[in-house]
């Protein structure tokens, strides 16, 4: 076979794909465009009739935001006025003069009587008390100069105060001047229709231009009619706020009013208003569409779209015309736009068939010169010079393969040398491990107890790593004065990893937490986030709640992680289960569940890791709940940190000197907030004529608290059971008293019976088999059994030289009001 040289292959190589590359692509670019050329005018005018009727519809929204503005104007100012009659001692009086020659041009307040027949001297404390209105005038029509030309009311009293710059001459020489306002459809458009509404449009007396006036009623301190606010705008500056569009030659934007007149700019130029039924391009179809309000575009017989909606707050419509030559204006440019790219792309594709050619073989060249120079080096090298060395140095393929035989040829020599640097990097390491465990560290919050002395919570945690770093961490913030982020999580894996894992949860969960949101709403965020880029497919069990301070209040979810512990203050942890989610990162996309649960004043929550449950011993024990909750138990009464101490403690003790599995990693709040205990005490001897007194003190109080009959008797039958025993054995034969408190803290009600009697604890005593029948049980129990089956929970302790026996009962079910 003739030998080809590489340079050869590379350069044919080069070529052809570049030709077939090229060929591929111009026939694509072509096709592209000539159906580009062919699908444009479509496109375009679809895109364009899309985009008119977004304008039409927003420009309508924007005309009726603007006119809702004056709107919200008048209607302030007669609630206001209203303000006035109602409490006119809280306001100044302001007089009201008439108009007068030299305040032509000045923004003034002033007075215009009905008629004749209306006494100034009659109206002038009314019209003083309402001349206060300046105040709220002056700053509205300063900011909507140009648009708003007067203010002005109407009182059914016969004057009208306006501010404006109009002063007219009084025929007798600043006196007053009348005029009948009450015919004018502005007041009477505000009387009939009690409501806030928009006159027709009409011509300005002073020549201003095209108007129109927004009216409402006011009302006197008796809701009375008391007259009409009204509000001159100007059209032509509203139209340039709200309606001009710059659309091309013969496109413009105008409004239609409620009958059905164009305000168009030449008909403002020319200062009047035609029918809609008078322009030639309307037709009469689409004329009734835009008058019946609705939104849409038309395309007429003259070839004119029409797009248009309404403007709610007045009944008007806004519309947009715009002949079709302008829209398909753009189409034209594209068809010789895209002539000129074809003409380009074929001039484009010679050219750079020819630099191809050169390149390719400029390329090959290059390619394998090193090539050339690295095989003359190899054979020194393998003629047994090992302390040559190749001098390619290229940064490619080429100068990675001359390094490699570099590397074998020192290997030997280096052999000692990589010993001693292997030594180094495990110290690195080891040094590098502190700074994690460090960093770790510093990463959880410092400062326990933190929070010291407020009112509402106590609260510690605590972390012991299996390892020089873990993965599990907690963490507790304030989101804001009323809430109280609780974070515990358990990273999968252990080492470096999974501390750096933990660090990005703990810092996305507390950033995402700060930026408010449930529980479930801020996994779901953080779940997303740590998907990216998760190549080492590690995952986070989350326990994360929010307690509302005031409230007591907990809405939390829980992402595969361990349930939480509960004490209630009268009672004993127990384990809060609810459905669980999966844990955070293993897949994208996850909607959280969410539970909630209430803390009264004084319960506790504790919250932990898997380390806890699941710490071995040497013979392979769990730990377990059971014992976790036990232990809780036991600490009854301790603070927070004596709490985790002794917890701590005794999973040590039990896996005694088994390694350590997992991180041991736990946070324990007690609740202070919320409403605290409410106590009632009862002192009475103990003797069974006090029964009645009792059951009436308890009574009593569960009546309060609307408990119903059934739960009562329930309580009255434990109640009876406990006091009679007392009566009966605790003294016998001598006297004392018996002590009886009724507490409730949120829905529980405990009954605690205390006396000096002769120490005995009545639990345990063995319940009798109730499978027997009454002649077969031996006697005795059956009333302590009865008292244990119908309360939540019942307890005994000998304290202080007293037997102390408490009953509870959860009546959250029965109270109207918790």
């Amino acid at each position: 076979m003739k030998r080809r040289p590489i340079r050869s292959k590379v350069q044919n190589m080069v070529l052809m794909i570049s030709i077939v590359a090229l060929l591929i692509t111009s026939a694509v670019g072509i096709i592209s465009m000539m159906r580009i050329q062919k699908d444009s005018e479509g496109a375009l005018t679809s895109q364009m009739e899309q985009n008119l009727d977004t304008i039409t519809r927003n420009k309508a929204t924007l005309a009726d935001s603007e006119l809702g503005k004056f709107s919200g104007y008048v209607q302030n100012f007669a609630d206001y006025i209203h303000g006035l009659y109602t409490n006119p001692a809280g306001y100044v009086n302001h007089e009201v003069l008439p108009p007068k020659e030299e305040n032509a041009g000045v923004f003034i307040i002033q007075r215009t009587l009905r008629d004749k027949a209306v006494n100034v001297n009659d109206v002038m404390a009314e019209m003083n008390l309402l001349g206060n209105l300046e105040q709220i005038w002056s700053p509205v029509l300063l900011s909507n100069k140009g648009v708003i030309t007067t203010i002005y009311i109407g009182t059914e009293s016969g004057f009208l105060i306006s501010y404006d710059d109009q002063s007219e001459l009084s025929a007798e020489g600043g006196k007053d001047i009348y005029y009948d306002y009450s015919k004018s459809e502005w007041y009477n458009l505000a009387k009939n229709t009690g409501k806030t509404s928009f006159t027709n449009i009409y011509m300005d007396g002073y020549n201003r231009g095209m108007m129109i006036t927004c009216t409402t009623p006011f009302y006197d301190a008796s809701g009375k009619f008391a007259g009409a606010v009204g509000m001159d705008i100007l059209i032509s500056d509203l139209y340039r706020e709200i309606v001009a569009l710059e659309l091309g030659k013969d496109a413009y934007a105008f409004l239609i009013d409620g009958k059905g007149h164009i305000i168009s700019p030449t008909d403002l130029d020319k200062g009047e208003a035609r029918s809609i039924h008078q322009d030639e391009d309307i037709t009469p179809l689409v004329a009734s569409r835009i008058l019946a309000g609705e939104t849409g575009i038309s395309l007429t017989d003259n070839r004119v779209y029409y797009a248009y909606a309404p403007v709610k707050s007045t009944g008007w419509k806004f519309c947009v015309r715009i002949p079709e030559n302008v829209i398909l204006a753009p189409v034209r440019d594209v068809n010789r736009n895209v002539i000129i790219t074809m003409i380009l792309f074929v001039a484009a594709f010679v050219v750079i068939l020819v630099i191809v050619a050169v390149v390719a073989r400029s390329f090959s060249d290059r390619l394998t010169r090193p090539i050339l120079a690295l095989g003359r080096d190899v054979q020194k090298i393998s003629s047994g010079n090992l302390d040559y060395r190749a001098q390619i140095h290229d940064n490619d393929e080429i100068g990675d393969l001359a390094e490699n035989f570099n590397e074998m040829a020192a290997s030997l020599k280096e052999y000692m040398h990589d010993f001693g640097v292997v030594v180094a990097e495990k110290e690195r390491i080891s040094s590098e491990l502190n700074i994690a465990t460090q960093i770790q560290a510093d990463m959880l919050p410092k400062i326990l107890p933190p929070y010291l002395g407020h009112e509402k919570f106590e609260i510690y945690a605590s972390m012991n790593p299996a390892k020089e770093v873990g993965g599990d961490f907690y963490d507790f913030f304030l989101i804001d004065d009323d809430h109280l982020g609780l974070v515990m999580a358990d990273v999968s894996g252990k080492g470096v990893p999974a501390a750096l894992f933990m660090v990005i949860a703990k810092t996305l969960i507390k950033n995402r937490a700060q930026m408010g949101g449930t529980p479930g709403e801020i996994l779901a965020d953080v779940n997303d986030q740590l998907c990216e880029g998760n190549e080492a497919d590690l995952f986070v069990t989350v326990w994360l709640g929010i307690l509302e301070l005031s409230t007591g209040h907990v809405i939390a979810s829980n992402a595969g992680h361990e349930y939480p512990a509960i004490r209630r203050t009268s009672g004993k942890y127990e384990l809060f289960k609810t459905k669980q989610s999966p844990a955070v990162a293993t897949m994208d996309g996850i909607r959280f569940r969410e539970s909630e649960f209430t803390l009264e004043h004084g319960d506790s929550l504790y919250i932990y890791t898997d380390g806890v449950p699941e710490a071995t011993n040497i013979n392979d024990e769990l730990y377990g709940t059971d014992r976790m909750l036990d232990k809780l138990n036991e600490t009854i009464g301790g603070g927070a940190e004596e709490v985790l101490a002794a917890v701590r403690e005794d999973v040590f003790d039990f896996t005694g000197e088994a390694p350590q599995f997992d991180d041991v990693t736990m946070l324990y709040l007690k609740f202070t907030g919320g409403t605290a205990q409410e106590m009632h005490e009862l002192i009475v001897d103990a003797k069974t004529d006090k029964l009645d007194e009792v059951l009436d003190f308890i009574d009593g109080h569960l009546e309060e608290w609307d408990c119903p009959m059934k739960t009562i008797t329930q309580i009255n039958i434990a109640a009876e059971e406990v006091f009679v025993n007392i009566a009966h054995y605790a003294y016998n034969p001598k006297d004392g008293k018996a002590k009886i408190t009724l507490a409730r803290t949120g829905q529980d009600v405990e009954i605690t019976f205390s006396d000096e009697g002769t120490p005995y604890n009545p639990l345990e005593h063995e319940d009798p088999d109730v499978t027997l029948s009454a002649e077969e049980r031996d006697i005795g129990g059956l009333g302590i059994y009865i008292v244990k089956k119908s309360m939540d929970a019942v307890s005994y302790e000998y304290r202080d030289s007293h037997n102390v026996l408490k009953i509870r009962k959860n009546i959250e079910y029965c109270l109207s009001v918790a």
